[in-house]
């Protein structure tokens, strides 16, 4: 006789219905299932509240590059040094190479009514006399529209590339972040960089 045992049809439908009704699995499936969108949304969270922080210290640092130098009554380009050496410093713990500042000052000239380079320095400098936008809100005027004369600003651009840590959410090549701070200058009308304050010296 065949040691093999028969399997009549109603075991099989019982086991069946067993398997219909075992649970067991199922809690490591559903992880499988919903283990990447936690990845994703973990990852992600990293990457943009990263980037949020590293805004906020560009903006810092525009607004301060700007507050300093407008802060004196005359600069050297050691002073600028050491106000992009701050900057630096700031920017900690992100990778201070990815970092670009500049300070200007701007002469809104009333003739033209256009904002001109009176000097500049760092890392993405101007010419003397190349034209700035500003905003309009900043620039002094009388009842008949016209500039006041005499005014001039302190601009603090800052531009940094931020790469993200796992570059899920945030493109892996990193975006540019970007801030510009405007100060008038609060002691003199106008911080001396060099002999003058007029569009074409300094």
């Amino acid at each position: 006789m065949s040691p093999c045992r028969v399997v009549t049809a109603p075991i099989v439908l019982s086991r069946a219905e067993q398997l219909r009704h075992d649970c067991r699995g199922v809690g490591a499936v559903e992880f499988a299932l919903i283990l990447p969108l936690m990845l994703l949304m973990f990852f992600g969270t990293i990457d943009i509240s990263e980037g949020f922080a590293a805004k906020r210290k560009v903006s810092q640092i525009a607004q301060t590059v700007s507050d300093l130098t407008s802060r004196n009554t005359a600069v050297s380009d050691t002073d600028i040094t050491n106000f992009f050496i701050i900057a630096d410093a700031m920017l900690t713990p992100y990778d201070k190479s990815q970092l670009k500042a500049t300070i200007t000052q701007v002469y809104l000239d009333p003739s033209s009514k256009t904002a001109k380079t009176v000097w500049s320095r760092g890392d993405e400098k101007k010419n003397k006399n190349d034209v700035v936008s500003v905003p309009d809100a900043l620039i002094t005027k009388d009842t008949s529209g016209n500039w006041l004369p005499d005014q001039y600003l302190i601009v603090g651009a800052v531009k940094y590339g931020y790469v993200p840590v796992i570059g899920w959410v945030v493109a892996k090549g990193g975006l540019t972040l970007s801030q510009t701070a405007y100060t008038k200058p609060r002691q003199v009308t106008c911080v001396m960089l060099g002999t003058t304050c007029t569009p074409a010296g300094g």
